[in-house]
């Protein structure tokens, strides 16, 4: 008998004893059992936990990632920041630049013709902000003191009736916490300039950087996506486009807020005649570029300073100016003028500028918040291409050519 036969019989035997409902034969040692091959390991995981699953492992890669390039960053600090200032004042003189070169001058010429103005306006302005603000510093920290100390006895003998151990603890608390801040900030800053040395290599490095954003801004932005992969290059060259568009409204925007704040308070002050009027208008001006958080702490000494000079009426009144001028920032200039392109959430503007601060010192929250929002831009177009390019298909060889 062979064994395909045998075979045969067995499965006929089976299908006999089952037909039946009656135990195998005897010869066959165990029931027949049909096992399920699964392709991996992986198939026994439910659906939601493999998606949970994929979502952390790339959360902490983008976490990894970000805290890497932020060392990163740090230990580039004296090349970065430079860098940066230079690609801030570019957004703001290059629409200049380009109009000159529109009228037919040299693109040499018309970029150092610009940056020559440029600086000489702007590091002209904010030296003559910076000498009024400084050259009365003392008399305004004298100020700012005694209107702290105002605002002790109104709280020791007013309403509120606190005594005055636990004023001199809160406020020794304070102080001690300032003094943290400044110390942080200021090594922040000065890691960035050490030296003299540094400092003045940092200010060529920012020309040079700034003359050739200005003639080869372009160029370099097309050469950079050149060395990208063919079907990223057009996708990212239009992020940058649209980026772009937005840093230099953010510059444009933020120059003009402050020197309406300025306008604003400062006006304000010298109705009032509240002495330092001049130091706290440049106060205002220079605190403006720090969004939020700017704005609130110039706000502040204003009052304080109103109040010990001229009594309480006037640091109410001064308090309404501030309020209104900045009421009038935040819901009329900032909209108007930024428009939804460079629309931040507070907290997400409050994270950066501490984030910056922390990396980088004072430059580093002067910097933060454009560099998000050129961020936000950029993400926001290339998730609508790619949310575009999965609801229409594959794109054609086409449009992926630079």
């Amino acid at each position: 008998m062979t064994i395909a036969t045998q075979a045969a019989r067995w499965v006929a035997e089976r299908r006999a004893a089952a037909a039946r409902d009656a135990a195998p034969p005897p010869f066959v040692s165990s029931p027949l059992v049909v096992v399920r091959q699964r392709e991996s390991v992986d198939d026994d995981v439910p659906q939601g936990l493999r998606a949970a699953a994929a979502w952390a492992w790339r959360g902490i890669l983008l976490v990894v990632a970000a805290y890497l390039l932020l060392k990163v960053i740090g230990l580039l600090s004296a090349v970065v920041i430079p860098i940066a200032v230079a690609v801030l004042l570019a957004a703001l003189l290059e629409p200049a630049a380009a109009g000159l070169r529109a009228r037919g001058m040299n693109r040499s010429l018309a970029s150092a013709l610009v940056l020559v103005t440029g600086l000489v306006v702007v590091f002209g302005g904010l030296g003559l902000i910076v000498w009024t603000f400084v050259s009365q510093l003392d008399e305004l920290a004298a100020q700012v003191r005694a209107g702290v100390g105002t605002v002790e006895a109104w709280l020791a003998n007013g309403p509120l009736a606190i005594s005055q151990v636990e004023l001199s603890a809160a406020a020794d608390n304070l102080q001690r916490k300032i003094a943290g801040n400044q110390s942080a900030v200021a090594s922040g800053a000065l890691s960035t300039a050490a030296t003299a040395g540094e400092l003045l290599g940092g200010f060529f490095l920012v020309l040079f950087s700034l003359f050739f954003f200005l003639r080869d801004g372009a160029r370099i932005w097309r050469f950079l996506c050149r060395l990208l992969p063919r079907a990223a290059r057009l996708p990212t060259a239009r992020a940058g486009h649209y980026a772009w568009h937005t840093l230099v409204s953010y510059v444009r925007a933020t120059v003009f807020v402050a020197f309406v704040d300025a306008v604003g308070i400062g006006a304000g002050l010298l109705i009032l005649r509240v002495p330092l009027a001049l130091p706290l208008t440049a106060l205002v001006f220079l605190s403006s570029f720090i969004p939020v958080i700017g704005a609130t702490v110039s706000g502040v000494v204003a009052v304080l300073v109103a109040l010990v000079a001229n009594g309480p009426v006037a640091a109410l009144i001064v308090l309404a100016i501030v309020i209104g001028v900045q009421q009038l920032e935040g819901n009329v200039l900032q909209p108007m003028i930024m428009g939804r392109a460079v629309s931040l959430h507070p907290l997400a503007i409050l994270l950066a500028i501490s984030i910056g601060i922390v990396v980088a010192g004072v430059v580093g929250g002067l910097v933060a918040v454009p560099i998000l929002a050129v961020a936000n831009t950029a993400i926001r177009y290339l998730l609508d291409q790619s949310a575009g390019s999965s609801s229409n298909g594959a794109a054609s060889p086409s449009v992926a050519r630079p």
